[in-house]
């Protein structure tokens, strides 16, 4: 199996050899040397590394020895072999470690000049250093947290039972507003794309007013009922909902919405309550991605409002209508889910 040496890694050791390992811009012989060391480190003999890292055994026991005489220094090639490093292992971990912190000027992330500045180095080393450690102090990511709703199982489980196996003469309407879409116009002419050249808009503008799009997804067809309106409020959430419950009679309408107020007004539930062919749905707190509308609003603001330009809100409200009624002879089928991770609630 090769014989057993303990090799001990300080924190500074071993976030630099894991920062060498798992760079996919670390050079292929830096990470395979940075291999051996961290699986020797978990106490491997050097056959059973020589195996993991497809290195010899002879190899394996050259970087082991380095190691233990010289530290990190001892895994770098010798003075001949290539351009010698003018920034010392320990110190590019401090550039990373910095890096992944918030500055204390007060604002969200670091620049490379900002890093430069502060460690002392040239851009250009910070830039290569985070290339190699895989850092981008430039990007965010999001994701979905998990829910605080006590009920977020039950109500889950609620509305993917509608998707997947609706009640039988039920119709499942997703419903939503998208408010605040502004009529903006642009203060010179759209410059149309050409070969070589794209659509030009003007970064100056002029707002010619606002208009609030309710929208209903009727989720095992893909077809969308929608309606422009002033404002969003409960009064014409309710005429919304009244619209709705009057174009498909002798249908039990069950409404899948998120927990806005105007949701949940009293004269909403009244109304709701009055009536046995309809049942509201609220999705759990934070967690109005259930509502599978949202998927239709993300096509909507690409493919309208996205550098749109409109002389006026009556304009904006035509092309709104229009593209419903397309969307529905055209496109409309239904959304399918491809989410495979774990369940938020595990």
């Amino acid at each position: 199996m090769g014989a057993r040496v303990r090799v001990d890694l300080t924190s500074e050791q071993s976030a630099t050899l894991k920062m060498w390992a798992g760079s996919g811009k670390t050079e292929q012989r830096m990470a395979l040397r940075a291999r051996v060391i961290l699986l020797a480190s978990k106490g491997l003999g050097l056959m059973e590394i020589a195996g993991e890292v497809g290195l010899s055994f002879r190899i394996c026991l050259k970087w082991r020895k380095r190691f233990l005489a010289m530290g990190l220094e001892g895994l770098l090639d010798k003075a001949g072999r290539g351009r010698p490093l003018s920034i010392s292992p320990e110190e590019r971990v401090s550039v990373v470690a910095l890096a992944c912190t918030t500055p204390p000027d007060g604002s969200t992330r670091w620049s490379v000049r900002k890093l430069a500045e502060a460690t002392g180095h040239s851009k250009s080393a910070v830039q290569k250093i985070l290339a190699a450690g895989v850092i981008k102090p430039h990007k965010t990511k999001y994701w979905c947290g998990k829910s605080p709703d006590p009920e977020f199982a039950e109500k889950q489980a609620t509305i993917i039972g509608l998707y997947m196996n609706p009640p039988e003469n039920a119709l499942v309407l997703s419903v939503d507003e998208k408010s605040q879409i502004q009529a903006l116009d642009r203060t010179q002419p759209l410059l149309p794309m050409r070969p070589g050249t794209p659509k030009r808009l003007t970064a100056t503008y002029k707002r010619n007013g606002t208009t609030c799009l309710l929208a209903a997804l009727a989720v095992h067809a893909g077809t969308v009922e929608g309606r422009c309106v002033e404002s969003s409020n409960h009064e014409e959430f309710l005429k919304f909902l009244k619209s709705l419950y009057r174009k498909f009679p002798g249908k039990h309408l069950h409404v899948i919405v998120d927990n806005l107020a105007v949701h949940k007004h009293q004269k909403v539930m009244d109304w709701i309550g009055s009536k046995r062919r309809m049942t509201l749905h609220f999705t759990p707190t934070y967690s109005s991605w259930l509502n599978q509308v949202e998927i239709w609003f993300n096509i909507f603001a690409r493919d309208v409002l996205k550098d749109g330009v409109w002389r006026s809100k009556q304009q904006l409200i035509g092309q709104i209508m229009e593209y419903i009624k397309s969307y529905n002879q055209l496109w409309a089928k239904p959304f399918k889910w491809t989410y495979t991770g774990k369940p938020l609630t595990a």
